[in-house]
């Protein structure tokens, strides 16, 4: 049997020769942290190298994702899908083992890390799903949703403010199965953190709810293994054990100094350093006797049998929860989810409610949430304006964790990433909301779900210069544009209640990317629609008023805007020219439809064409070209009374009948 120190040097000889070969990458936090890992992973993670997908396993979750070479180590050696090839092409075009850790790119990664703070809040997240699956699920002797989420993180990921507010919300929610190790090394890109970083971290998370374990040597295997002995025993708290280590350990030279926090030690380092270690392999040569005591392909099947055994079991007791919970993990929606969203939307446009986007997404809700036991919402302290509140939300908390809404507090960069976490553990598809300008809190949150390409819904209200009075610090002018440009990001902004109910039922069929729903504060009326156009709705692009012969001019019109597009081609109708309006949704919808529909819908002959948006203006020029118009945002806003804000900033049926009449 091979010593624990030779295990983990393992993983500290595989760091150092890939950030080698590669010329670039993190080789400190991999060698600083080998001890901790080997530790975790050996004696405690329950996971299936086999069969990363297996539900019931541990999360692990890099977030100080720069040191990635720990965690393809880690991969490597316990036997996943990651041969020593991947680990030679770390850092290169197309391989498993990214810069940083990537969703999707390598076998038991489960989370995308690298911009510090969000791994630990997506553990959060992962860890706020399993006690709400199991408080869901779980029968008296039948405890089948029952694993634990540990985290890595650094003094960076510590210093990000984004970590405060998910583990504040995590004490408050008392994640007992979250245990996260910090790497309490003082150091960081700019030196030692002690110019910057003297937060008595301790007592901080004391102060969260957690459970602290101070003062443990990260090289002491038998400190490590008692640190997480303690944390398991309490299931109330979570826990943060203070791991004091070494950056770069086993460096004659660099160790305990920033030079090899992101930079490749060197030949001759690395020569040294296989001298101090007493590693006297060639590079990413790893002895097979080490590789044997590293391999948890059998214990992991093991694991993941005795697991399907009391499944098995439990389906026997419980069948419809059993048939739920697989479907839930699968990520389908019902089986006759379409067919009754579907006539519930035929219900909303034949009773022509004029009500405000944001209480038809109530109303969706209502409708849909009853139908959908997966959803599991929340809001930034804004449910009673952002309406995501419906009749069988249940709130989420310490003592009772069996309900589908989460309060998230003033929160929304951690609500966002909180978010993510509880889509990539699966078993629920996560809703939440804030006010449309404040997307900027969460913008990186944003941009991690759609490039991890996951299904999380974000409703956004108050979505323009509509708010009115609150001013230009809320409404927002430039969002809108940020979410459309965002690669896999779809976004809805709907201009009635039945273009919301669609917006809610196409967020929630949709599996490969995040949904941004953008709803209104004030009353937007009902807009009169055929059968055919109701179907096209979901199309993001349809003719919601035509004229008898070849236009002369198009208007293309998104939220609020569409009724005075509306009413603008009644006063041009008026004057003898004909108007299409033309109602936009949702634009990437729209560009995903075939050529042949989206050349009928606006014809490439007809260049007459105005947009009407009451946000950035420029984004609609691929639209309607250099010799179109549009009527939208080129400033911030100003505080008033909303009609009296649309009016100043041209946003009026004469305006806009003014403007198609100067391009024709």
């Amino acid at each position: 049997m091979s010593s624990r120190r030779e295990l983990a040097n393992a993983i500290r000889a595989l760091s150092m020769d890939a950030v080698q070969k590669a010329k670039s990458g993190h080789p400190g936090a991999p060698m600083g942290m080998a001890d901790i890992a080997e530790v975790l992973w050996n004696d405690f993670l329950k996971h299936n190298p086999s069969n990363p997908q297996w539900f019931d396993r541990d999360r692990f979750i890099l977030s100080n994702g720069h040191g990635s070479m720990l965690i393809y180590s880690l991969l490597h050696l316990t036997g996943y899908d990651v041969s020593i090839e991947d680990i030679k092409n770390f850092r290169q075009l197309h391989s498993k083992t990214a810069g940083h850790p990537e969703y999707g790119y390598c076998p038991g990664v489960e989370t995308t890390t690298g911009p510090l703070g969000q791994g630990i809040s997506n553990a959060v997240g992962f860890a706020a799903a399993e006690k709400a699956l199991a408080a869901q699920f779980n029968r008296d002797g039948h405890d089948i949703i029952d694993h634990y989420t540990y985290a890595f993180m650094g003094d960076g990921c510590m210093m990000e403010g984004i970590s405060h507010e998910a583990c504040a919300l995590a004490g408050t929610l008392g994640l007992g199965k979250l245990i996260a190790f910090w790497d309490d090394n003082g150091i960081s890109i700019d030196g030692e953190v002690e110019g910057w970083f003297t937060d008595d971290t301790p007592k901080r998370f004391e102060a969260y709810g957690w459970q602290v374990i101070p003062g443990v040597d990260g090289h002491d295997p038998d400190q490590i293994r008692a640190a997480i002995e303690q944390a398991q025993a309490n299931s109330s708290q979570p826990t943060l054990i203070c791991c004091k280590t070494i950056i770069g350990f086993g460096s004659p030279n660099k160790e305990g100094k920033e030079e090899c926090h992101g930079a490749p030690l060197g030949d001759d380092e690395i020569a040294l350093t296989r001298e101090r270690l007493g590693w006297n392999h060639p590079a990413f040569e790893v002895p097979e006797d080490i590789y044997a005591d590293w391999d948890a392909r059998e214990s992991g099947s093991h694991a993941e049998n005795e697991w399907n055994e009391r499944f098995a079991a439990y389906r026997a007791e419980y069948p419809e929860l059993a048939e739920q919970l697989l479907r839930r993990i699968s990520g389908d929606l019902p089986a006759d989810f379409a067919e009754q969203a579907d006539a519930w939307i035929r219900e909303v446009a034949e009773k022509g409610d004029t009500i405000a986007s944001r209480k038809a997404s109530q109303n969706a809700l209502n409708a849909f949430g009853p139908m959908l036991p997966e959803l599991l919402g929340g809001s930034a302290d804004l449910a009673g304006s952002n309406l995501t509140l419906w009749s069988g939300a249940k709130g989420i908390s310490k003592n009772d964790a069996s309900g589908n809404y989460l309060f998230y507090g003033v929160r929304e960069f951690g609500m966002s990433a909180i978010m993510n976490g509880i889509a990539l553990h699966g078993g629920f598809i996560p809703y939440g909301a804030t006010f449309l300008v404040f997307m900027e809190y969460a913008r990186n949150a944003l941009r991690m779900a759609a490039l991890m390409k996951q299904r999380v819904i974000h409703v956004y209200t108050h979505d323009s210069i509509g708010l009115g009075e609150d001013g230009p610090t809320h409404q927002p002018v430039e969002q809108i544009a940020n979410l459309r440009h965002t690669p896999n990001m779809s976004l809805w902004r709907p201009c009635d209640a039945v273009e919301s109910a669609v917006a809610w039922k196409s967020a929630l069929e949709r599996t490969d990317g995040p949904s941004a729903l953008i709803f209104s504060r004030q009353n937007l009326p009902h807009q009169a629609r055929n059968d055919e156009q109701l179907a096209n709705i979901a199309r993001g692009g349809y003719i919601l008023r035509d004229t008898t012969g070849k236009p002369d001019a198009i208007l293309i019109a998104t939220g609020s805007e569409v009724a005075l597009a509306m009413e603008a081609a009644e006063l041009l109708a008026g004057e003898g020219k004909q108007v299409r309006v033309v109602s936009m949704p949702s634009t990437d919808r729209f560009e995903a439809q075939d050529a042949s529909y989206r050349e009928a819908v606006l014809p490439s002959d007809i260049s007459a064409r105005v947009a009407v948006e009451a946000a950035q203006a420029d984004y609609w020029y691929k639209y309607v070209g250099l010799n179109g118009a549009i009527v939208g945002m080129r400033s911030f806003g100003e505080s008033a009374p909303a009609g009296e804000l649309f009016k100043h900033f041209g946003f009026s049926a004469e305006n806009v009948a003014e403007t198609v009449k100067s391009i024709l």
